[in-house]
């Protein structure tokens, strides 16, 4: 499995949340298979997804596709800041 890691900083959450919800068909479409969203419990206007795939290769395609979606007026509007999203070979997992 390979995870798109993705550090958002935005202007209201639960607008944002509005807007990542409009784009569920999208990454279905282009081969997400499951995500998680966390915030950070000190600034919760810093989100964090992490959004997992079967391959490298469409976590890399996505982060392509990732750039058109933030170059949108919608997102624009959400965001106040974004790191470069990091592709990541998960090596281990465990579920307690």
């Amino acid at each position: 499995m390979t995870t798109l890691h993705i550090d958002n900083t935005v202007h209201d959450y639960d607008s944002w949340r509005a807007a990542f919800d409009r784009y569920e068909r999208f990454r279905e479409e282009r081969g997400v298979r499951s995500y998680r969203i966390a915030r950070d419990a000190e600034d919760p206007r810093r989100v964090l997804v992490d959004l997992d795939f079967d391959d490298a290769a469409t976590a890399l395609a996505f982060r392509e596709a990732l750039q058109k979606i933030w170059a949108t007026p919608l997102s624009q509007a959400q965001l106040v800041d974004h790191g470069r999203p990091l592709v990541l070979d998960v090596v281990a997992r465990r579920t307690l």
